[in-house]
């Protein structure tokens, strides 16, 4: 059985190399996907996820599992975009226009699953910001109503409320196509 990411980040925190090790490697994909989700530019997408881990590195002295580990690890990212956008002024999502996983040999079939996920980068990208950070911090965090409220300082009514319009403007978007 695999050790909790709170239990990972303890024995971190204690000194054990390897303990981290696994809580990047289970972690990385998601949040690196919601930074660059978050961010137009791969290269401070890619700049951004680095420094996230580095404050997760700084603050483990600190560490304490009073939520999730990754209401932890989201807030942080969290306040380090924030802390990129007031510095830079608020950039939106781009999706590269890169190959969709598991798209169909046919040409047909793969041109209707660009557009299809050309309309889904542009919906995404039309969310005001604040609903397109709890819709991401939800799909690509795995984060609950509360861990978002939490993550993002919030009430949960709010964070819900901003979930709800992400997604019923993402699925208007989508049925409008």
């Amino acid at each position: 059985m695999e050790a909790p990411d709170e239990q990972l980040m303890l024995a971190y925190r204690d000194g054990n190399a390897a303990a981290f090790e696994t809580l990047y490697a289970r972690h990385r994909t998601r949040l690196y996907r919601f930074v660059l989700r978050s961010v137009k530019s791969r290269s401070i997408g890619e700049e951004l996820f680095q420094e996230i881990w580095m404050r997760v590195i700084q603050a483990r002295e600190r560490y304490t599992p009073q939520a999730r580990f990754t209401t932890w690890l989201y807030t942080i990212a969290h306040n380090h975009l924030v802390d990129h956008w007031r510095k830079r002024g608020l950039t939106l999502v781009s999706l590269e226009d890169d190959e969709t996983p598991g798209a169909s040999p046919d040409p047909a079939d793969h041109a209707e699953a660009r557009e299809s996920l050309a309309r889904f980068a542009a919906a995404l990208e039309a969310l005001p910001p604040l609903q397109r950070e709890a819709f991401l911090l939800h799909e690509e965090g795995g984060l609950s109503i509360a861990e978002i409220a939490a993550a993002t300082k919030t009430n949960e009514e709010a964070a819900k409320s901003r979930l709800r319009y992400a997604i019923a403007k993402l699925k208007a978007a989508m049925n409008d196509g």
